[in-house]
């Protein structure tokens, strides 16, 4: 498995159930890197995409413990182990979010991109420092670029220590 997401130089990612800013190269980096793969996400962060509705052209995986939630167009799991059960041998997965999302299934990727966008907005959720993680490294890093008068930057993690569900 593998993760996206887009961080601030504080490692924010959300606030109140959104991204304070977003970029449109990081929108279309996103559509890029995870073209027709299947895509993970619970169902609080699914309500942030427009319509609050599955992507489309992808495969989409919500998480939600709500017994009653469904999704017309997407298939949901009650739990990490199920979501992680419901994926084919060598289906291409990204974990979306949220916050919890991403902690719990942080150990089971292999590659984590990002797009680190140079500012800090306020934020009240967070992903890990993975600078600070030694089982993570950089393996790809883009130039700095700028977005009307945000800078950000492509990168590519990768975990030397993945785990599997026992």
């Amino acid at each position: 498995m593998e993760l996206i997401v887009a961080v601030y130089e504080n490692w924010g990612i959300g606030r109140a159930g959104t991204q304070p800013i977003v970029i449109p190269e990081d929108r279309k980096h996103f559509r890029s890197v995870t073209g027709s793969a299947t895509v993970i996400v619970s169902d609080r962060t699914m309500l942030d995409f427009p319509g609050s509705r599955p992507l489309k052209g992808r495969r989409n995986i919500i998480l939600s413990i709500d017994p009653s939630f469904t999704c017309e167009g997407a298939e949901v799991a009650r739990s990490i182990p199920e979501a992680v059960g419901m994926l084919k041998p060598g289906e291409r997965a990204f974990v979306i979010g949220g916050a919890s999302v991403y902690r719990q299934m942080l150990p089971l990727c292999e590659r984590a991109y990002l797009t680190k966008l140079y500012c800090a907005p306020e934020c009240d959720v967070f992903f890990p420092d993975l600078d600070s993680m030694p089982n993570w490294r950089v393996v790809e890093q883009g130039s700095v670029q700028t977005s009307g008068d945000i800078a950000y930057r492509f990168l590519t993690y990768k975990n030397d220590d993945v785990k599997t569900l026992s």
